[in-house]
């Protein structure tokens, strides 16, 4: 198993906090009690972090009073960076810094509104897709606006034998654009991409079941957002292995329901789970920054 390391060593004023690890009762997640991302973290937590985020995929950090700067350099300890296409909805000054928003000012959105929309791991459809996402709170609904994760590991791991034989070995095809005409149907906060936009998210190939570059757990890596075909098989026999397979990979028994509280930070991991934006009522705003941490190419 290999062990992340910190991409720079810790602050000389880094004291160790006084943390605790808390998993939910469930089949993912836990919440990281006693910590103060304002403060400059030690390399004994950041190991302790890390570790939890491996072990669980999902951590909660609650009341985390931190500005885009300090949520960027907690994220870059993990890795480099990753910037959504949709550039225009990027923090002002913080090019890596999505805005998660369905607000509307001067009738143009603020953010992606509806990020989320289906079950997804982050930039799975590029080569290197996402280590890891955090998410941090900035505005809450008083209704709505849960988010689910599914345990991918579970997923495989419970995957009957017939489509575990269907899928060994196979890979998939995954595309930013796969239901991106569907979304700008619905809503106003897909715009019309430009040439160049379109370029960065060129189609790209996946194993349908990925090793963990970290622990060696095998899981489920195809998405309903993102996973359009089967390669090497015919249309039909694909689309019925995909739809299999997605209904079992977001069964309850793998799911952990995030309800949003304010100052909330939460971290997953892209390589371990999907998510998907349970939804926020038209007349309830909502606004949340994330960070997009790089992987390793599938394997």
């Amino acid at each position: 198993m290999t062990i992340l390391s910190p991409t720079h060593d810790a602050s000389e004023e880094a004291v160790e906090q006084r943390i605790t690890i808390r998993p939910f009762d469930g089949p993912l997640g836990a919440e990281v009690i006693g910590l103060d991302l304002s403060r400059p973290l030690s390399q004994a937590d950041f190991a302790r972090i890390h570790r939890a985020h491996l072990d669980y995929h999902v951590l909660v950090f609650r009341d985390q009073r931190i500005t885009p700067e300090q949520q960027v350099a907690f994220s870059r300890r993990f890795g480099p960076l990753q910037r959504h296409v949709l550039h225009q909805f990027a923090l002002s000054g913080h090019p890596e810094v999505l805005i998660v928003s369905n607000i509307v000012e001067n009738g143009k959105p603020i953010g992606l509104g509806d990020a989320g929309h289906f079950w997804h791991s982050d930039l799975s459809y590029k080569e290197k897709p996402s280590l890891g996402s955090m998410l941090h709170a900035q505005e809450l609904p008083a209704t709505g606006g849960d988010t689910l994760f599914a345990n991918q590991h579970l997923a495989w791991d419970t995957l009957p034998a017939h489509l575990r034989q269907a899928v060994e070995g196979r890979t998939a095809e995954h595309t930013y654009l796969a239901k991106y005409a569907e979304l700008q149907k619905r809503s106003p906060w897909r715009p019309n991409l430009t040439a160049e936009q379109i370029a960065e998210v060129k189609p790209v190939v996946q194993p349908i079941v990925r090793t963990h570059p970290e622990t060696g757990r095998k899981a489920l890596f195809v998405s309903e957002h993102f996973t359009t075909r089967v390669i090497g098989m015919p249309e039909d026999e694909s689309r019925a292995l995909l739809d299999a397979i997605f209904a079992h990979s977001v069964q309850p028994a793998f799911v952990y329901r995030h309800a949003w509280r304010e100052h909330d930070m939460v971290f997953w991991d892209n390589r371990s789970v999907m998510h998907l934006a349970a939804g926020t009522p038209d007349d309830q705003r909502r606004k949340l920054y994330r960070t997009t941490i790089e992987g390793d190419t599938p394997f």
